[in-house]
């Protein structure tokens, strides 16, 4: 069988391709929602979710995002749409088709809150003048390679494959080859992966 990448605009059409039969290993966040239909290795890699403000907003920490009031907007299906989904009680989310138009629809849109990737949004802090990140984050994004559900023996591949990657420094040496800043490799799995 010949290796044939299939690529995707944003996390939530990744997602869609298991429905549709579109792909045997992904790479995207661990999900409770996304566990329905996918068996996940443990995690690779850690990346922090952040909110980004207008530099003149009351909202000074991530525990005062979440009042009645405040719009937030996010990349539809990505993994802070589905964190957030479940964990804000009283703010709006809002979504956008895809995580790279948070930050400009926030702007154009006059919405109190945008949520993404902390990298994405520390860039967009530096891009867009008037706005500022929260310290800290929301939410921890934990990356793994997945396989479509009742795949055990591709389940168990892909869980010895991440392990090995990371052990070996395979995973933390492409971070540093390709500059990649704000993720670590996340620890090594003792015993039984767990998602």
């Amino acid at each position: 069988m010949a290796f044939e990448p299939v690529s995707y605009t944003a996390a939530g059409k990744v997602v869609e391709g298991i429905k549709a039969g579109a792909w045997d290993v992904g790479f995207f966040a661990i999900d409770p929602v996304r566990a329905a239909d996918t068996d996940f290795s443990a995690a690779y890699l850690l990346i922090e979710g952040a909110y980004l403000v207008p530099a003149d907003s009351t909202i000074r920490r991530n525990e005062d995002v979440d009042r009645a009031g405040v719009r937030v907007v996010v990349g539809r299906g990505s993994a802070y749409d589905l964190y957030l989904t479940r964990n804000l009680k009283q703010a709006t989310l809002l979504r956008v088709p895809t995580s790279p138009e948070v930050t400009n629809t926030m702007v154009a849109e006059k919405i109190e809150v945008a949520a993404g990737v902390k990298q994405q949004m520390q860039a967009d802090a530096r891009r867009v003048p008037g706005l500022r990140l929260l310290d800290g984050r929301f939410m921890e994004i934990r990356q793994a390679m997945a396989v479509p559900k009742g795949r055990a023996a591709g389940a168990a591949y892909v869980t010895a494959f991440v392990e090995e990657m990371k052990a070996s420094g395979f995973i933390a040496d492409a971070l540093k080859r390709h500059g990649v800043g704000g993720a670590v490799v996340a620890n090594p799995v003792v015993g039984p992966a767990s998602q």
